[in-house]
């Protein structure tokens, strides 16, 4: 090809376009580069089943409250397995969630305080309860927390299956709350899940024909039937035939055979129920 070609005006023409098209090729690959990456909602409520991508467009999105569900590993007597609480926490945590709405659950907690090791107190006696000093348990409930917040959560719910996980529940919440009052964080101890809906739950049994011996504090007639209600496999009343007379104690109190899926299900829904009025009422912004 000779000089003059090179040189042509048709020649520099060509030359122009093609350094053009090459500049906005760069340019559109900028733009994909640094453009932030962004997820539809998930068919899904739950964090641990979302990517962070789409835990980012959710908060985006106004889902800015999340729960964050305790449970336990406890002995719960000879008929129902360790890991009660979380079954019945979790299953409550998603029917709060749902009937709050623009809420997402973080994992349940398995690891509470059971009390004293040495010598042994409470569940502790029996094989299979795991727990942690209050301390442990308060400090995991606040990683949690500080975690949630950098994620852009404005309203971290604390619920609690478990008595022995209120107070240090309630003092992580206070104390964060306090901490982030000027970030408009606020961390809520949802105690009414535990508290109030426990009495209403005596009183719906009690207008059943029940007493509070029946009943029963761990184990008994309440605990029993919410499992059956969410997780039947996890329940085996057959067992309590072989206790009639026990020759050591059994971990449970009050009369688990008067327990029915049905009255569990009717438990379950007092604790949502107490649960989502308190969240409510004390997120009224959302």
């Amino acid at each position: 090809m000779s000089d003059a070609e090179l040189t042509s005006p048709s020649r520099r023409r060509t030359v122009l376009k093609l350094a053009l098209v090459a500049l906005a090729s760069g340019a559109l690959a900028l733009t994909i580069a640094t453009k932030p990456l962004t997820a539809p909602l998930p068919n899904t409520l739950r964090m641990a089943d979302m990517t962070w991508v789409e835990v980012r467009s959710a908060v985006a999105q106004g889902y800015t409250r999340v729960i964050v569900p305790s449970g336990g590993i406890e002995q719960n007597g000879a008929h129902m397995i360790l890991a009660k609480h979380d079954h019945i926490v979790s299953f409550a945590a998603e029917r709060i969630a749902s009937e709050l709405g623009r809420t997402l659950i973080a994992p349940v907690v398995s690891y509470v305080p059971e009390g004293r090791y040495a010598p042994p107190e409470g569940n502790l006696r029996f094989p299979g309860t795991i727990g942690v000093p209050d301390e442990v348990y308060a400090g995991m409930l606040e990683g949690i927390a500080r975690s949630l917040k950098l994620a852009g959560f404005k309203t971290i719910c604390l619920i609690a299956d478990h008595g022995g996980s209120a107070r240090p529940q309630a003092e992580v919440a206070a104390r964060l709350t306090r901490e982030w009052a000027s970030d408009g964080v606020k961390v809520i101890s949802v105690d009414d899940y535990y508290g109030a809906a426990g009495e209403e739950q005596n009183k719906l049994l009690i207008a059943a024909g029940e007493t509070l011996k029946t009943i029963g504090q761990h184990a008994g007639i309440t605990d029993t039937s919410e499992l059956m209600a969410i997780h039947p496999q996890g329940v085996d009343l057959s067992r309590l035939a072989q206790l009639a007379f026990p020759r050591e104690p059994t971990g449970a109190d009050g009369d688990a055979r008067r327990a029915t899926a049905e009255r569990g299900r009717a438990l379950i829904a007092l604790k949502v129920d107490a649960a989502a009025r308190q969240i409510r009422a004390m997120s009224p912004g959302m």
